[in-house]
């Protein structure tokens, strides 16, 4: 076979689309497997932790929190059955502990020690114990006399990953035999339909989510190949209006959800001042109305992202100097700044002139400034440099805070990420960066702070903007 000819290019390129949409589905199978049975397990493990809670640390008290060992051993005999018990008092005394399991598939004094604080947060968690891992579920507990106690109970992980690795050898066979078989279907239909196809290939190459609307061309052919065509098409009017109607809800429920926010971030606020109330339910007024203003902080900036996403980041472009921006940006969050003992220093040797929006750059800047400042112990400092960079403009937010941790690197800048809270100030950034054609990137060590450099094309070099 020619290898340059256009058949045995349609056909590996048909190949490796098969090839990548099978490893993914397989991927998602094994993935998907994995986290459902590792979720039964927790789920169980969990069941029986709030049994022990309930049954026999509710009961007790702290001077006889000596028999829930023995309890435990006599009920649930953690050692014959595999699993891994441990009780734990609420400052970090350990009660009762299981032993080495009968199997030695784990080792018990290997598991770290859980905070009482952090069940509401990681009620299930996968650590390594030994050789293996093991699956922890945890419940808080209340004693008879008020002390408080947490329940950890887990199995070993290692009948899961069995049942896991034959489902891996499993499609590590399955999957080239699918893919050869379909490949060599491909090839006969390609061979006895090349003009056609190459025409829908070369059309289908074109259609992206920014030009949704439009179609592939229909074989009138009268067989598989015209409802293949005609099927593709309704597909992308199916996904078009999928988007149209994911961007038209964010920007709808954001919008809707503005006004009662704000309704009941003022009826929280009178409320709260209500003399008749209790130090406690003022506590608890005070923990609700936090999580309001989060909420309605959330709300504006999918607010705001609805509005990049309909490309409201190009109504408003000008020329500008962004070095005047940063400097005038960097004075107004002084306050902020100052109020948690953090200084910010600016450095910009000449004037750095630029075409985009000035109120949605700024709030790149914003964004970046006060990230900077929320993750900068007192004393640190912040660091906002504008200056010309081949040709680019080089925006440059440096601190000296806790940084990001290396893996979480690649993914800060999308919605929602949680390294140690959620967010979409990133995103918003990320999303303004590319409406204005510029790049972002961050560099980070833990410990030594974190660097976020924007680069913009300056102003004689931008390109067109329709």
């Amino acid at each position: 076979m020619n290898s340059r000819s256009l058949s045995f290019r349609l056909v590996t390129w048909y190949a490796g689309v098969l090839t990548v949409v099978f490893v993914l589905l397989g991927a998602l199978t094994f993935i998907s497997l994995r986290h459902s049975l590792e979720a039964n397990v927790l789920d169980n493990q969990a069941r029986r932790a709030r049994q022990i809670a309930a049954t026999l640390v509710a009961r007790a008290s702290r001077e006889s929190e000596g028999a829930i060992g023995a309890q435990v051993e006599n009920l649930y005999s953690p050692e014959s059955n595999d699993r891994f018990i441990r009780i734990t008092r609420a400052d970090g005394t350990v009660v009762y502990a299981s032993g080495s399991p009968r199997g030695e598939t784990f080792e018990p004094g290997r598991v770290p020690v859980l905070q009482l604080a952090a069940p509401a947060r990681r009620a299930g968690r996968k650590v390594s114990a030994g050789d293996s891992s093991l699956l922890i579920a945890a419940a808080p507990a209340v004693a008879a006399d008020g002390s408080r106690y947490l329940v950890e109970v887990g199995t070993s992980a290692a009948p899961l990953e069995a049942t896991l690795r034959r489902l891996l050898g499993m499609l590590a066979v399955g999957l080239p035999l699918t893919v050869a078989v379909a490949v060599a279907g491909g090839f006969v239909l390609v061979r006895r339909a090349l003009d056609p196809v190459e025409r829908i290939a070369r059309k289908a190459e074109e259609i992206t989510q920014h030009n949704l609307s439009e179609r592939l061309p229909v074989v009138h052919s009268g067989d598989e190949l015209e409802r293949l065509s005609v099927s593709l098409n309704h597909m992308i009017t199916r996904l078009q209006e999928a988007m149209d109607g994911s961007k038209q809800f964010v920007a709808d429920a954001s919008h809707e959800l503005r006004t009662p926010l704000t309704v009941m971030r003022g009826e929280l606020e009178s409320l709260a001042q209500d003399p008749r109330l209790g130090r406690e339910t003022r506590e608890t007024l005070g923990s609700v109305l936090e999580e309001v203003e989060r909420l309605a902080e959330i709300v504006e900036s999918l607010f705001a992202l609805s509005r990049l996403d309909a490309g409201e980041a190009s109504a408003q472009w000008r020329r500008f100097d962004l070095a005047e921006l940063a400097a005038t940006t960097a004075e107004q969050m002084s306050l902020l700044a100052t109020d948690k003992n953090v200084s910010i220093g600016f450095d910009s040797p000449e004037s750095v002139v630029v075409e985009g929006d000035p109120a949605r750059l700024k709030q790149v800047i914003v964004n970046l400034l006060d990230n900077a400042i929320k993750y900068t112990p007192g004393g640190g400092r912040v660091r906002l440099a504008v200056r010309r960079e081949r040709g680019c403009a080089l925006l440059e937010v440096a601190d000296d805070g806790i940084g990001i941790p290396e893996e979480a690197l690649p993914h800060v800048f999308k919605r929602f990420f949680r390294v140690d809270s959620s967010g979409l100030g990133l995103a918003i950034v990320k999303s303004i960066c590319a409406a204005h054609g510029a790049d972002v990137e961050v560099i980070s060590s833990p410990g030594k702070g974190s660097c976020f450099r924007m680069r913009q094309p300056l102003a004689d070099a931008a390109p067109a903007r329709a």
